[in-house]
């Protein structure tokens, strides 16, 4: 019963969190901003009032594909995004260049992060191998190994969180102060940007109820070798 319960628990909290991005996206990909903008002006705008000229907006593919990637100092806004009027549009642009505005200044979770996205890898990658022969061969060692490989991917989900609320409150400020958006669009913006925020809660909820599933595994074999 137990473990019924906890996988409809991480199976149910990623899906409730991206069903909320889909509908509130859709929503309000349907309104359009008072000022009209595009998510690629609205990016342009925020890029320019930060100095960073250097940053490039490129269209990307595909549904809520927007990104900021750091090695070509690019914001990359999906379709919708790129060409849409709406507040979900600016919402997410701005949401991208407050990436790399944390980029530029040095923002301490951001370079943490990347930092973590070789370690990370490769325990998203190899931890599961470790895990399921430590599992399956009564090896507490080796499911120790896995955990601890594990544990590095979960570090990453957890410091993606102060990355992505701090990208968030950059964007909300950047919109309100350059005139992007009246203060009466606020907050649906803002509704725009905490759904958003939630996949990443969910993720990381999620990765740590696995790992700590996990730590159990491992001490009830370490007790049960113990015996």
């Amino acid at each position: 019963m137990f473990y019924l319960v906890y996988f409809a628990i991480i199976v149910l909290i990623p899906l409730w969190a991206q069903l909320k991005v889909k509908s509130t996206f859709a929503r309000y990909s349907q309104v359009p901003s008072a000022t009209y903008r595009t998510g690629a002006d609205v990016a342009r705008e925020i890029l320019n009032a930060n100095g960073l000229y250097n940053v490039g907006i490129e269209q990307g593919h595909g549904f809520l594909s927007d990104h900021y990637d750091p090695r070509t100092k690019t914001v990359r806004l999906s379709p919708e995004n790129y060409h849409g009027h709406s507040l979900a549009a600016a919402a997410v642009a701005a949401h991208e260049c407050g990436h790399a505005v944390q980029d530029s200044q040095g923002y301490a979770f951001l370079r943490f992060r990347h930092a973590l996205v070789p370690v990370a890898n490769i325990g998203s990658n190899f931890s599961w191998v470790l895990i399921m022969i430590g599992i399956f061969a009564h090896l507490s060692g080796m499911l120790l190994l896995g955990i601890i490989f594990m544990a590095a991917a979960v570090l990453f989900q957890l410091i993606t969180l102060p990355v992505e609320f701090d990208a968030s409150s950059r964007a909300m400020k950047q919109v309100v102060s350059l005139g992007l958006i009246r203060n009466d669009e606020a907050k649906k913006t803002r509704k725009v940007l905490n759904a958003a925020a939630l996949t990443y809660v969910a993720a990381a909820a999620v990765a740590v109820l696995e790992l700590l599933r996990l730590v159990l595994i491992y001490t009830g074999m370490t007790r049960n070798n113990d015996d």
